[in-house]
């Protein structure tokens, strides 16, 4: 019976007028027009019992009798002496004339913190107000500010108390919270709601956190992820919130200067082994870790990048500053940069892009100065430039990255970027990861996509009849792969993730080539299409 009453559409409708109805009502802010509905009914029954009953006073008599008629009068009687304000408590009759101005405000707590933080005062010992996290329960309140003095909770002195036992009775307080405060003298400036937005550059867990005022205030955040900034009146700790979460309240996070400071003194001094060189070459050059096992023993092939500043090794990944961006259909497109270990699959993932679509996808030629060979055609293969042409052009910064095999130099020009891209198509550039900062400009926009190998028992597994070359220009025959090298593969990637991971805008693993190709080109067309977070000095340079 119940089940087919509920589901009835005659129900539906009538619950459906009443809601709406109340909705109208609430708007127009009715008041009763009396209290005692259930008392006039009971009036009126008796007096229509003394008159003449006709079929009217038989049928009103017989409406009034009805037991739902008089739970609904008596519903309605209850509602209309009930008195819906806040009731504040009573003045203490104890108050001193002299004594501070004092609030009293209740707060009805509900399963969401109250979004306050509080610190003992150091000289006074007072119980003050540390922070109001924006969008909480207290910040929504508008009652309680920074620096204002905390009395009583609930009837409960907190002048002798740690903030720990003021935070463990709130945190079993029910339903309504009653403080006593000492309002702030200096007057709090509104702050309006951020509109700074950054990228993580590190992992975060604030239950991890010593340093942090209160844990349960924190937010935390993986690398990656678009931190929208509410406050930073806090030096120390900022507050932030995950870009489009629909809930108001903001988090704790360390500062900018805070983490990067912490970080600093954690790292360790990073000791660069020299590699020999020509003299030939400048001796501020950084080193590029392209070199593989192989390449090690032998000692043959040294790459390099464009010069850089001194302080690479101190740079401390923390956040970066973002804005949305979403490339024009007239713009060139985005420089995609693939970065991964020797023997990872990341030439056959670009070969097979480019065969993909010949049109739409390019490549660099790099530069050299060796002899150019029968079947060669300059500008194909290689162009073919003389030494000190190439040596003029390293002292003029022009090469991304180069280096020197059996004699000769070999390198990447920016130039032969800029040529690709100004044929509108997209340029698949491979390079070593450090590298990849120089490249982060306004010109370029780079999407840095970091080929990761899979775990060691699946190289095993997978690459048993693969063959790798360790060099880049070696017309020797590959050789298969040895334990070692998946061994190195694996070492390699674990340090380019570690050190420079915070400028990988993607990660693909390549367990099975053609699932890798197949999230790599699914990549790219949300690349050219959806809107990304890029660094907002990219469009405001």
């Amino acid at each position: 019976f119940l089940f087919r009453m509920f589901n009835d559409q005659f129900l539906f409708a009538m619950i459906k007028i009443i809601y709406e109805k109340l909705h109208y009502y609430e708007r127009q802010n009715p008041v009763p027009i009396l209290h005692s509905a259930a008392a006039l009914a009971d009036d009126l029954a008796e007096e229509l019992q003394n008159k003449p009953l006709n079929s009217e006073i038989r049928e009103l008599l017989k409406l009034l009798s009805k037991p739902n008629v008089k739970a609904l009068l008596s519903v309605h009687d209850t509602v209309a002496q009930k008195k819906y304000d806040p009731v504040l408590p009573p003045m203490p009759d104890d108050i001193d004339d002299e004594e501070d101005s004092v609030k009293i405000i209740r707060l009805v707590k509900n399963r969401e913190p109250l979004g306050a933080t509080i610190k003992k005062d150091e000289q006074t010992g007072a119980i003050i107000v540390a922070r109001i996290m924006r969008g909480g329960a207290a910040d929504r309140s508008g009652l309680i500010h920074v620096g204002d003095e905390l009395r009583e909770v609930n009837g409960i002195p907190v002048e002798d108390k740690k903030p720990e036992e003021i935070i463990q009775i709130l945190a079993q307080s029910q339903g309504a919270i009653t403080f006593k405060i000492i309002p702030s003298i200096k007057e709090e400036t509104p702050s309006k709601e951020g509109k700074m937005f950054i990228k993580a550059l590190f992992d975060y867990d604030p239950n991890e956190d010593k340093a942090i005022p209160c844990k349960e205030a924190g937010l935390s955040f993986k690398k990656g992820d678009i931190l929208q900034i509410m406050s930073q009146d806090d030096a120390m700790w900022w507050q932030a919130k995950h870009e489009g979460d629909a809930n108001p309240r903001a988090g704790l996070i360390p500062s900018k200067h805070f983490q990067e400071r912490r970080l600093a003194l954690r790292r360790p001094e990073i000791i660069v082994q020299p590699l020999k060189i020509s003299n030939r070459k400048s001796s501020g050059f950084r080193r590029s870790f392209r070199l593989s096992r192989k390449d090690k023993k032998t000692n043959k092939t040294m790459y390099e990048c464009k010069k850089s500043d001194q302080y690479d090794t101190a740079d401390v990944p923390t956040y970066e500053e973002v804005t949305p961006y979403r490339r024009q259909m007239n713009e060139k497109y985005r420089l995609v940069v693939l970065v991964g270990p020797v023997g990872v699959g990341l030439n056959e993932l670009k070969r097979k892009l480019l065969i993909s679509d010949t049109q739409h996808y390019g490549v660099t030629v790099p530069h050299t100065t060796r002899a150019r060979r029968s079947q060669e055609s300059d500008g194909v293969e290689y162009i073919f430039i003389s030494k000190h042409l190439f040596e003029t052009d390293v002292q003029n910064n022009k090469f991304i990255e180069y280096g020197e095999y059996k004699n000769n130099y070999y390198g990447t020009s920016i130039d032969s970027v800029r040529s690709v891209l100004a044929k509108n198509k997209v340029c698949l550039l491979d390079v070593q990861p450090h590298t990849v900062k120089h490249l982060r400009t306004l010109e370029f926009k780079p999407y840095v996509i970091f080929i990761k190998p899979p775990s060691i028992e699946r190289l095993r597994e997978t690459r048993k009849n693969a063959k790798i070359i360790s060099s880049r220009d070696d017309q020797g025959t590959a050789k298969p792969f040895t334990e070692e090298d998946f061994q190195e593969m694996i070492k390699s990637a674990q340090i380019m993730e570690s050190q420079y991971g915070h400028l990988f805008d993607k990660i693909i693993v390549n367990d099975d080539l053609t699932m890798a190709f197949k999230e790599l080109k699914t990549t790219f067309d949300k690349l050219e299409t959806e809107t990304h977070w890029v660094p907002v000095s990219w469009l405001h340079s």
